[in-house]
Protein backbone atom coordinates (compact mmCIF):
# COMPACT_ATOMS: atom_id res chain seq x y z
CA UNK A 1 0.00 0.00 0.00
CA UNK A 2 1.77 3.06 -1.27
CA UNK A 3 0.96 5.66 1.14
CA UNK A 4 3.38 8.62 0.41
CA UNK A 5 1.08 10.94 -1.67
CA UNK A 6 -1.68 10.04 0.93
CA UNK A 7 -2.26 12.00 4.42
CA UNK A 8 -4.12 9.63 6.90
CA UNK A 9 -6.11 11.05 9.72
CA UNK A 10 -5.34 9.98 13.80
CA UNK A 11 -8.68 8.23 13.34
CA UNK A 12 -7.81 6.19 9.73
CA UNK A 13 -4.37 5.31 10.78
CA UNK A 14 -5.76 3.38 14.02
CA UNK A 15 -8.41 1.83 11.78
CA UNK A 16 -5.75 1.04 9.16
CA UNK A 17 -3.14 -0.46 11.91
CA UNK A 18 -6.08 -2.43 13.44
CA UNK A 19 -7.05 -3.99 10.35
CA UNK A 20 -3.05 -4.80 9.74
CA UNK A 21 -3.47 -6.55 13.48
CA UNK A 22 -5.93 -8.83 12.24
CA UNK A 23 -4.95 -9.66 9.30
CA UNK A 24 -7.38 -7.68 7.37
CA UNK A 25 -4.16 -5.83 5.48
CA UNK A 26 -1.35 -8.22 4.41
CA UNK A 27 0.55 -5.73 2.46
CA UNK A 28 3.24 -3.73 3.16
CA UNK A 29 2.41 -0.08 4.20
CA UNK A 30 5.17 2.21 2.67
CA UNK A 31 5.70 5.94 2.58
CA UNK A 32 9.07 5.84 -0.10
CA UNK A 33 9.67 8.62 -2.57
CA UNK A 34 10.14 6.55 -5.34
CA UNK A 35 11.18 9.58 -7.21
CA UNK A 36 15.04 9.36 -5.62
CA UNK A 37 15.13 6.20 -6.18
CA UNK A 38 16.10 2.74 -3.68
CA UNK A 39 19.49 4.14 -2.55
CA UNK A 40 19.59 5.20 0.87
CA UNK A 41 22.05 6.67 3.12
CA UNK A 42 21.26 4.24 6.47
CA UNK A 43 18.91 1.65 7.01
CA UNK A 44 16.83 1.17 10.50
CA UNK A 45 15.70 -2.04 10.94
CA UNK A 46 13.26 -2.13 13.62
CA UNK A 47 10.94 1.25 13.95
CA UNK A 48 10.90 1.01 17.97
CA UNK A 49 12.41 3.87 19.63
CA UNK A 50 15.91 3.49 18.59
CA UNK A 51 15.09 3.21 15.00
CA UNK A 52 12.22 6.42 14.99
CA UNK A 53 14.96 8.48 16.49
CA UNK A 54 17.92 7.61 15.00
CA UNK A 55 15.57 7.98 11.84
CA UNK A 56 14.41 11.39 12.85
CA UNK A 57 18.15 12.58 13.42
CA UNK A 58 19.35 11.13 10.25
CA UNK A 59 16.89 13.30 8.12
CA UNK A 60 17.41 16.43 10.11
CA UNK A 61 21.24 15.40 9.61
CA UNK A 62 20.50 15.75 5.86
CA UNK A 63 20.42 11.89 5.17
CA UNK A 64 18.24 9.58 3.55
CA UNK A 65 16.81 7.02 5.70
CA UNK A 66 14.24 4.37 5.49
CA UNK A 67 12.94 2.46 8.28
CA UNK A 68 11.62 -0.88 8.19
CA UNK A 69 9.07 -2.74 11.01
CA UNK A 70 7.53 -6.04 10.93
CA UNK A 71 4.46 -4.62 12.81
CA UNK A 72 2.28 -1.83 11.32
CA UNK A 73 2.86 0.94 13.61
CA UNK A 74 6.37 2.83 14.49
CA UNK A 75 6.82 2.80 18.43
CA UNK A 76 7.79 -0.78 19.17
CA UNK A 77 7.17 -2.88 21.97
CA UNK A 78 7.00 0.09 24.26
CA UNK A 79 3.85 1.13 23.65
CA UNK A 80 2.36 -2.23 22.31
CA UNK A 81 3.10 -4.51 24.97
CA UNK A 82 6.10 -3.29 27.39
CA UNK A 83 6.38 -0.11 28.92
CA UNK A 84 3.14 1.25 28.34
CA UNK A 85 1.10 -2.06 30.15
CA UNK A 86 3.04 -1.35 32.19
CA UNK A 87 2.67 1.98 33.67
CA UNK A 88 -1.14 1.32 33.24
CA UNK A 89 -1.29 -1.90 35.03
CA UNK A 90 1.17 0.25 37.75
CA UNK A 91 -1.30 3.03 38.29
CA UNK A 92 -4.17 0.92 38.44
CA UNK A 93 -2.31 -0.64 41.07
CA UNK A 94 -1.22 2.10 43.06
CA UNK A 95 -5.18 2.69 42.92
CA UNK A 96 -6.24 -0.16 44.51
CA UNK A 97 -3.73 -0.67 46.81
CA UNK A 98 -5.16 3.00 48.06
CA UNK A 99 -8.39 1.60 48.12
CA UNK A 100 -7.95 -1.44 49.61
CA UNK A 101 -5.57 0.87 52.44
CA UNK A 102 -8.68 2.76 53.19
CA UNK A 103 -11.71 0.62 52.95
CA UNK A 104 -15.24 1.41 54.38
CA UNK A 105 -13.49 4.58 55.83
CA UNK A 106 -13.77 8.31 55.96
CA UNK A 107 -15.99 8.63 52.04
CA UNK A 108 -14.38 5.40 51.05
CA UNK A 109 -16.28 2.84 49.83
CA UNK A 110 -15.75 -0.89 50.89
CA UNK A 111 -13.29 -2.48 48.55
CA UNK A 112 -15.20 -5.10 46.22
CA UNK A 113 -12.60 -7.63 45.60
CA UNK A 114 -14.65 -9.22 42.56
CA UNK A 115 -14.26 -5.92 41.23
CA UNK A 116 -10.81 -5.91 40.49
CA UNK A 117 -10.03 -7.44 37.55
CA UNK A 118 -6.50 -8.17 35.57
CA UNK A 119 -8.20 -9.02 32.35
CA UNK A 120 -10.33 -5.60 32.57
CA UNK A 121 -7.10 -3.76 32.62
CA UNK A 122 -5.60 -5.82 29.59
CA UNK A 123 -8.37 -5.24 27.70
CA UNK A 124 -8.41 -1.47 28.23
CA UNK A 125 -5.03 -1.56 27.69
CA UNK A 126 -5.52 -3.00 24.22
CA UNK A 127 -8.34 -0.93 23.21
CA UNK A 128 -6.15 2.18 23.62
CA UNK A 129 -3.03 0.87 22.50
CA UNK A 130 -2.71 2.11 18.71
CA UNK A 131 -3.73 5.50 19.65
CA UNK A 132 -0.41 6.45 20.14
CA UNK A 133 1.17 3.93 17.65
CA UNK A 134 -1.49 5.99 14.97
CA UNK A 135 0.41 9.67 16.16
CA UNK A 136 3.86 7.99 15.49
CA UNK A 137 2.91 6.62 12.11
CA UNK A 138 1.45 10.46 11.15
CA UNK A 139 4.10 12.59 12.90
CA UNK A 140 7.03 10.60 11.47
CA UNK A 141 5.29 11.02 7.85
CA UNK A 142 3.57 14.45 8.11
CA UNK A 143 6.33 16.18 10.79
CA UNK A 144 9.36 14.17 10.12
CA UNK A 145 9.31 13.74 6.54
CA UNK A 146 10.56 10.06 7.46
CA UNK A 147 10.53 7.34 4.72
CA UNK A 148 9.36 4.00 6.22
CA UNK A 149 8.13 0.44 5.05
CA UNK A 150 5.48 -0.79 7.59
CA UNK A 151 3.80 -4.56 8.41
CA UNK A 152 6.79 -5.76 6.11
CA UNK A 153 10.07 -7.74 7.91
CA UNK A 154 13.46 -6.83 6.86
CA UNK A 155 15.74 -9.45 6.17
CA UNK A 156 19.70 -8.20 5.48
CA UNK A 157 21.76 -9.70 2.69
CA UNK A 158 24.58 -8.21 3.27
CA UNK A 159 26.18 -5.06 4.69
CA UNK A 160 24.77 -3.37 2.17
CA UNK A 161 21.88 -4.38 0.86
CA UNK A 162 18.58 -5.13 2.72
CA UNK A 163 15.47 -7.07 0.79
CA UNK A 164 11.55 -5.89 2.07
CA UNK A 165 8.27 -7.63 0.41
CA UNK A 166 10.70 -9.35 -2.41
CA UNK A 167 12.46 -5.44 -3.11
CA UNK A 168 16.50 -5.06 -2.78
CA UNK A 169 17.29 -1.68 -1.30
CA UNK A 170 20.91 -0.46 -1.18
CA UNK A 171 22.68 1.54 1.89
CA UNK A 172 25.64 3.19 2.97
CA UNK A 173 24.63 2.02 6.49
CA UNK A 174 22.53 -0.17 8.44
CA UNK A 175 21.41 0.22 11.85
CA UNK A 176 20.21 -2.68 13.96
CA UNK A 177 17.68 -2.63 15.85
CA UNK A 178 15.26 -5.87 16.54
CA UNK A 179 15.01 -5.40 20.57
CA UNK A 180 14.81 -8.34 22.62
CA UNK A 181 11.98 -10.99 24.12
CA UNK A 182 11.56 -12.56 26.94
CA UNK A 183 14.60 -15.23 28.09
CA UNK A 184 13.39 -18.93 28.54
CA UNK A 185 15.52 -20.86 30.68
CA UNK A 186 15.81 -24.18 28.93
CA UNK A 187 16.89 -25.86 32.69
CA UNK A 188 13.64 -24.83 34.13
CA UNK A 189 10.61 -27.27 32.31
CA UNK A 190 6.91 -26.95 31.57
CA UNK A 191 7.00 -23.36 30.52
CA UNK A 192 5.32 -24.38 27.30
CA UNK A 193 2.54 -24.94 29.15
CA UNK A 194 -0.81 -23.29 29.11
CA UNK A 195 -0.74 -20.91 32.28
CA UNK A 196 2.44 -19.70 31.77
CA UNK A 197 2.75 -16.24 30.40
CA UNK A 198 4.91 -13.84 30.07
CA UNK A 199 5.06 -9.52 29.26
CA UNK A 200 4.28 -9.71 26.10
CA UNK A 201 2.08 -12.85 25.84
CA UNK A 202 -0.14 -11.36 28.61
CA UNK A 203 -0.79 -8.75 26.19
CA UNK A 204 -0.88 -11.02 22.80
CA UNK A 205 -2.81 -13.28 22.43
CA UNK A 206 -3.62 -12.10 26.00
CA UNK A 207 -5.02 -13.90 29.28
CA UNK A 208 -7.99 -15.34 29.05
CA UNK A 209 -9.39 -16.28 32.55
CA UNK A 210 -9.21 -14.56 35.82
CA UNK A 211 -6.04 -16.58 37.86
CA UNK A 212 -6.84 -17.04 41.59
CA UNK A 213 -2.87 -16.59 42.26
CA UNK A 214 0.33 -16.12 40.62
CA UNK A 215 4.08 -17.66 40.85
CA UNK A 216 6.64 -15.17 38.97
CA UNK A 217 9.73 -16.96 38.38
CA UNK A 218 12.59 -14.69 38.58
CA UNK A 219 13.68 -10.98 39.84
CA UNK A 220 13.76 -8.74 37.51
CA UNK A 221 12.18 -5.20 37.30
CA UNK A 222 9.00 -6.67 35.51
CA UNK A 223 8.67 -9.55 37.99
CA UNK A 224 8.49 -6.49 40.95
CA UNK A 225 5.81 -4.35 38.74
CA UNK A 226 3.83 -6.97 37.03
CA UNK A 227 3.54 -8.99 40.53
CA UNK A 228 2.79 -5.71 42.13
CA UNK A 229 0.01 -5.46 40.06
CA UNK A 230 -1.35 -9.01 40.42
CA UNK A 231 -1.03 -9.03 44.14
CA UNK A 232 -3.13 -5.68 44.43
CA UNK A 233 -6.05 -6.83 42.02
CA UNK A 234 -6.45 -10.04 44.81
CA UNK A 235 -4.46 -12.47 42.95
CA UNK A 236 -2.09 -13.81 45.65
CA UNK A 237 1.50 -13.22 43.89
CA UNK A 238 4.65 -15.36 44.71
CA UNK A 239 8.24 -14.11 43.57
CA UNK A 240 10.65 -16.88 43.01
CA UNK A 241 14.03 -15.72 42.56
CA UNK A 242 17.57 -16.80 42.75
CA UNK A 243 18.81 -13.27 43.83
CA UNK A 244 17.79 -11.08 46.48
CA UNK A 245 15.33 -9.46 44.95
CA UNK A 246 16.91 -5.51 43.86
CA UNK A 247 19.88 -7.25 43.89
CA UNK A 248 20.27 -8.43 40.21
CA UNK A 249 22.91 -8.20 38.11
CA UNK A 250 20.72 -5.30 35.97
CA UNK A 251 20.30 -3.33 38.42
CA UNK A 252 23.36 -0.95 39.80
CA UNK A 253 23.32 1.33 42.49
CA UNK A 254 20.32 -0.16 44.82
CA UNK A 255 21.12 1.41 48.39
CA UNK A 256 20.37 -1.23 50.71
CA UNK A 257 18.00 1.01 53.35
CA UNK A 258 15.73 1.63 49.99
CA UNK A 259 15.59 -2.11 48.80
CA UNK A 260 14.71 -2.97 52.54
CA UNK A 261 11.81 -0.66 52.59
CA UNK A 262 10.22 -1.68 48.79
CA UNK A 263 10.95 -5.25 49.52
CA UNK A 264 9.58 -5.02 53.40
CA UNK A 265 5.91 -3.12 51.91
CA UNK A 266 5.84 -5.18 49.15
CA UNK A 267 5.45 -8.03 51.73
CA UNK A 268 3.57 -6.13 53.96
CA UNK A 269 0.74 -5.98 51.05
CA UNK A 270 0.94 -9.84 51.56
CA UNK A 271 3.18 -10.92 48.67
CA UNK A 272 5.63 -13.67 49.24
CA UNK A 273 9.23 -13.43 48.44
CA UNK A 274 11.58 -16.60 48.41
CA UNK A 275 14.73 -16.02 47.54
CA UNK A 276 17.44 -17.99 47.23
CA UNK A 277 15.61 -20.40 45.54
CA UNK A 278 16.08 -22.75 42.02
CA UNK A 279 12.88 -22.90 40.28
CA UNK A 280 12.84 -26.22 38.72
CA UNK A 281 9.09 -27.17 36.89
CA UNK A 282 5.90 -26.10 36.31
CA UNK A 283 4.00 -29.02 36.76
CA UNK A 284 0.20 -29.96 35.41
CA UNK A 285 -0.48 -32.23 32.66
CA UNK A 286 -1.58 -29.37 29.73
CA UNK A 287 -2.16 -26.57 31.89
CA UNK A 288 -0.36 -24.99 34.93
CA UNK A 289 -0.86 -26.17 38.20
CA UNK A 290 1.88 -25.13 40.43
CA UNK A 291 5.73 -24.79 40.26
CA UNK A 292 8.23 -27.09 42.00
CA UNK A 293 11.05 -25.15 42.77
CA UNK A 294 14.28 -25.83 45.42
CA UNK A 295 14.30 -23.98 48.27
CA UNK A 296 17.83 -22.52 50.20
CA UNK A 297 17.89 -25.11 52.52
CA UNK A 298 17.94 -28.41 49.52
CA UNK A 299 14.50 -28.62 49.88
CA UNK A 300 11.84 -29.11 47.47
CA UNK A 301 8.23 -28.36 47.43
CA UNK A 302 5.65 -26.95 44.87
CA UNK A 303 3.81 -23.67 45.59
CA UNK A 304 -0.05 -24.61 44.08
CA UNK A 305 -1.13 -21.62 41.22
CA UNK A 306 -2.90 -21.48 38.40
CA UNK A 307 -1.02 -18.67 36.91
CA UNK A 308 2.94 -18.30 36.09
CA UNK A 309 4.71 -15.39 34.83
CA UNK A 310 8.21 -15.05 33.50
CA UNK A 311 10.66 -12.48 35.78
CA UNK A 312 13.37 -13.73 33.75
CA UNK A 313 14.68 -11.17 31.47
CA UNK A 314 15.40 -10.81 28.03
CA UNK A 315 17.60 -12.11 25.16
CA UNK A 316 17.76 -10.16 21.31
CA UNK A 317 17.42 -11.69 18.20
CA UNK A 318 20.55 -11.45 16.58
CA UNK A 319 21.00 -14.66 15.19
CA UNK A 320 19.94 -13.73 11.63
CA UNK A 321 23.05 -10.94 11.63
CA UNK A 322 25.01 -13.01 12.58
CA UNK A 323 24.92 -15.03 10.12
CA UNK A 324 24.33 -12.43 7.42
CA UNK A 325 27.52 -10.03 8.48
CA UNK A 326 29.50 -12.00 10.76
CA UNK A 327 28.64 -9.05 13.72
CA UNK A 328 30.23 -9.79 17.06
CA UNK A 329 27.96 -10.44 19.41
CA UNK A 330 28.50 -11.62 23.35
CA UNK A 331 27.87 -14.72 25.59
CA UNK A 332 24.00 -13.96 25.71
CA UNK A 333 23.74 -12.62 22.27
CA UNK A 334 23.84 -9.07 22.36
CA UNK A 335 25.57 -7.46 19.50
CA UNK A 336 29.19 -5.65 21.03
CA UNK A 337 29.00 -1.90 19.94
CA UNK A 338 31.62 1.08 21.03
CA UNK A 339 30.57 4.25 22.31
CA UNK A 340 29.36 5.36 18.99
CA UNK A 341 27.34 2.23 18.33
CA UNK A 342 29.25 0.43 15.68
CA UNK A 343 29.66 -2.62 15.67
CA UNK A 344 32.48 -5.49 14.53
CA UNK A 345 31.68 -4.71 10.86
CA UNK A 346 31.97 -1.25 9.17
CA UNK A 347 29.04 0.25 8.56
CA UNK A 348 27.22 -1.84 10.22
CA UNK A 349 25.66 -0.47 13.67
CA UNK A 350 23.52 -1.87 16.67
CA UNK A 351 21.11 -0.03 19.29
CA UNK A 352 18.79 -0.58 22.16
CA UNK A 353 18.19 -3.25 23.48
CA UNK A 354 19.95 -5.37 20.94
CA UNK A 355 23.15 -4.52 23.25
CA UNK A 356 22.44 -4.85 25.97
CA UNK A 357 21.14 -3.65 29.60
CA UNK A 358 19.92 -1.19 30.70
CA UNK A 359 16.54 -2.09 28.61
CA UNK A 360 15.26 1.71 28.76
CA UNK A 361 13.85 3.89 26.61
CA UNK A 362 15.87 6.86 27.27
CA UNK A 363 19.17 4.56 25.49
CA UNK A 364 17.52 3.41 22.84
CA UNK A 365 16.50 6.75 21.83
CA UNK A 366 20.26 8.38 22.56
CA UNK A 367 21.50 4.79 20.45
CA UNK A 368 19.62 5.84 17.89
CA UNK A 369 20.67 9.14 17.83
CA UNK A 370 24.19 8.77 18.22
CA UNK A 371 24.39 6.17 15.30
CA UNK A 372 22.63 8.66 13.06
CA UNK A 373 25.48 11.42 14.25
CA UNK A 374 28.17 9.34 13.22
CA UNK A 375 26.75 8.37 10.17
CA UNK A 376 26.32 11.98 9.53
CA UNK A 377 30.42 12.41 10.01
CA UNK A 378 29.70 13.96 13.33
CA UNK A 379 31.85 12.00 15.78
CA UNK A 380 29.90 11.71 18.84
CA UNK A 381 29.61 8.92 21.88
CA UNK A 382 27.20 8.04 24.03
CA UNK A 383 28.07 6.74 27.85
CA UNK A 384 25.78 4.80 29.42
CA UNK A 385 26.66 3.60 32.16
CA UNK A 386 25.58 5.91 34.36
CA UNK A 387 21.92 7.00 34.22
CA UNK A 388 19.16 7.23 36.77
CA UNK A 389 16.68 4.44 37.37
CA UNK A 390 13.26 3.64 38.50
CA UNK A 391 10.89 0.72 38.93
CA UNK A 392 7.31 0.41 40.34
CA UNK A 393 5.78 -1.20 43.08
CA UNK A 394 2.56 0.25 44.01
CA UNK A 395 5.04 3.34 44.70
CA UNK A 396 7.61 4.55 42.65
CA UNK A 397 10.86 3.89 42.92
CA UNK A 398 13.59 6.34 42.10
CA UNK A 399 17.37 6.54 42.15
CA UNK A 400 20.45 8.18 41.00
CA UNK A 401 24.02 8.19 41.45
CA UNK A 402 26.03 6.22 44.98
CA UNK A 403 24.16 4.19 47.25
CA UNK A 404 25.63 5.08 50.68
CA UNK A 405 27.76 1.66 50.97
CA UNK A 406 29.28 2.73 47.41
CA UNK A 407 29.91 6.22 48.41
CA UNK A 408 31.91 4.94 51.74
CA UNK A 409 34.00 3.58 49.96
CA UNK A 410 34.68 6.09 47.61
CA UNK A 411 34.55 9.27 49.71
CA UNK A 412 36.70 9.48 53.15
CA UNK A 413 34.00 11.60 54.88
CA UNK A 414 30.24 12.06 53.71
CA UNK A 415 27.18 12.92 55.14
CA UNK A 416 23.95 11.10 54.65
CA UNK A 417 20.52 12.91 54.82
CA UNK A 418 17.66 10.42 55.37
CA UNK A 419 13.58 10.42 56.16
CA UNK A 420 12.81 8.52 57.98
CA UNK A 421 16.23 8.71 60.36
CA UNK A 422 18.75 6.23 60.59
CA UNK A 423 17.14 4.21 63.67
CA UNK A 424 13.11 5.31 63.84
CA UNK A 425 10.92 2.43 63.03
CA UNK A 426 8.74 3.92 59.73
CA UNK A 427 5.80 3.61 61.99
CA UNK A 428 6.64 6.74 64.02
CA UNK A 429 6.97 9.11 61.76
CA UNK A 430 4.73 10.12 59.07
CA UNK A 431 7.66 11.27 56.81
CA UNK A 432 8.72 11.84 53.67
CA UNK A 433 5.24 12.60 52.51
CA UNK A 434 3.50 14.14 50.00
CA UNK A 435 1.27 14.23 46.80
CA UNK A 436 -0.03 10.65 46.87
CA UNK A 437 1.31 9.85 50.55
CA UNK A 438 -0.75 12.78 52.16
CA UNK A 439 -3.47 10.10 53.63
CA UNK A 440 -1.16 7.58 54.39
CA UNK A 441 0.33 9.45 56.79
CA UNK A 442 -2.23 9.99 58.96
CA UNK A 443 -3.74 6.79 58.68
CA UNK A 444 -0.87 4.36 57.96
CA UNK A 445 2.70 6.43 58.35
CA UNK A 446 4.92 3.29 57.91
CA UNK A 447 3.86 3.80 54.28
CA UNK A 448 4.35 7.67 53.64
CA UNK A 449 7.49 6.26 51.76
CA UNK A 450 11.36 6.56 52.35
CA UNK A 451 14.40 9.04 51.28
CA UNK A 452 18.00 9.72 51.38
CA UNK A 453 20.79 11.55 49.62
CA UNK A 454 24.14 11.50 50.65
CA UNK A 455 27.26 14.02 50.18
CA UNK A 456 30.53 14.23 50.28
CA UNK A 457 31.63 16.69 52.51
CA UNK A 458 34.99 17.75 51.85
CA UNK A 459 33.52 19.07 48.21
CA UNK A 460 29.81 19.11 49.65
CA UNK A 461 29.20 17.91 46.19
CA UNK A 462 25.65 15.58 46.00
CA UNK A 463 26.90 12.07 45.39
CA UNK A 464 23.23 10.31 45.07
CA UNK A 465 19.34 10.32 45.84
CA UNK A 466 16.96 7.93 46.59
CA UNK A 467 13.49 7.83 46.97
CA UNK A 468 9.89 5.97 47.71
CA UNK A 469 6.99 7.68 47.19
CA UNK A 470 4.78 9.58 44.63
CA UNK A 471 5.87 12.00 42.15
CA UNK A 472 9.65 12.13 42.69
CA UNK A 473 10.29 9.89 39.38
CA UNK A 474 10.02 13.12 36.96
CA UNK A 475 12.50 15.38 39.28
CA UNK A 476 15.62 12.29 39.28
CA UNK A 477 16.50 13.18 35.51
CA UNK A 478 17.03 16.24 36.23
CA UNK A 479 18.73 15.50 39.68
CA UNK A 480 21.15 13.51 37.32
CA UNK A 481 22.06 16.28 35.47
CA UNK A 482 22.68 18.50 38.35
CA UNK A 483 24.93 15.71 39.83
CA UNK A 484 26.85 15.54 37.01
CA UNK A 485 27.10 19.11 37.30
CA UNK A 486 28.71 19.33 40.33
CA UNK A 487 25.39 20.70 42.63
CA UNK A 488 26.41 20.73 45.99
CA UNK A 489 24.50 21.25 49.44
CA UNK A 490 24.26 24.57 49.03
CA UNK A 491 22.91 25.02 46.14
CA UNK A 492 20.53 22.77 46.92
CA UNK A 493 19.58 24.69 49.84
CA UNK A 494 19.31 27.61 47.70
CA UNK A 495 16.52 26.23 44.96
CA UNK A 496 13.04 27.10 45.65
CA UNK A 497 11.15 24.22 46.67
CA UNK A 498 6.99 24.03 45.76
CA UNK A 499 5.64 22.73 48.82
CA UNK A 500 4.61 19.82 49.87
CA UNK A 501 6.97 18.32 47.53
CA UNK A 502 8.14 14.71 46.95
CA UNK A 503 11.62 16.01 46.68
CA UNK A 504 12.38 16.74 50.51
CA UNK A 505 15.99 16.91 49.88
CA UNK A 506 15.46 20.56 49.23
CA UNK A 507 14.34 21.58 52.65
CA UNK A 508 16.54 18.71 54.70
CA UNK A 509 19.61 19.95 52.76
CA UNK A 510 18.93 23.41 53.71
CA UNK A 511 19.08 22.49 57.18
CA UNK A 512 22.22 21.31 56.98
CA UNK A 513 23.89 23.53 54.49
CA UNK A 514 24.56 26.52 57.06
CA UNK A 515 27.15 24.28 59.06
CA UNK A 516 31.03 24.38 58.05
CA UNK A 517 31.12 20.63 58.52
CA UNK A 518 28.64 18.49 57.62
CA UNK A 519 26.91 15.92 59.42
CA UNK A 520 24.25 13.63 59.27
CA UNK A 521 20.07 14.43 59.83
Amino acid sequence: MDLFSTSLSMPEWETLIHRAEVGDVNEALENIDRSKGTEFDVIFIGGGAGGRFGSAYSKARGLRQLVVDKWPFLGGSCPHQACVPHHLFSEAAREMDYMRWNSDTLWFTKFEEERASIVDLIDLFKRGRNNPHAFMNWQSKEQLDMEYILNAEAIVIDKNTVEVNGERFTTKNIVLGTGSSTFVPPEIKGLDKAGVYDYATLIDPGLDYEPTSCVIIGGSKVAMEYGSFYQATGCHTTILTRSPLMRTKSLHHIDEDLRRYVVDNMRLRGMDIIEGCEPLEVVGEERATGVRVRLADGTETIIETDFVFLGTGERPHTQPFVDALGIDVDEKGFVKVNARMQTSIPGIYAIGDLIGAPMEMFKARKCGMTAARNIAGEPFEFDFSEYPDFLHTTYEVTWVGLTEDEAREQYEDITVIQMPPKGMPNGDIALPVSEGTMLYAFTRPELSGFQKCIYDNHSRRLLGAHHVGMGAKDAFQYLDFLIKKGITIDEMGEMNELFINPEHFIQLSRLRAGHQNLVDL
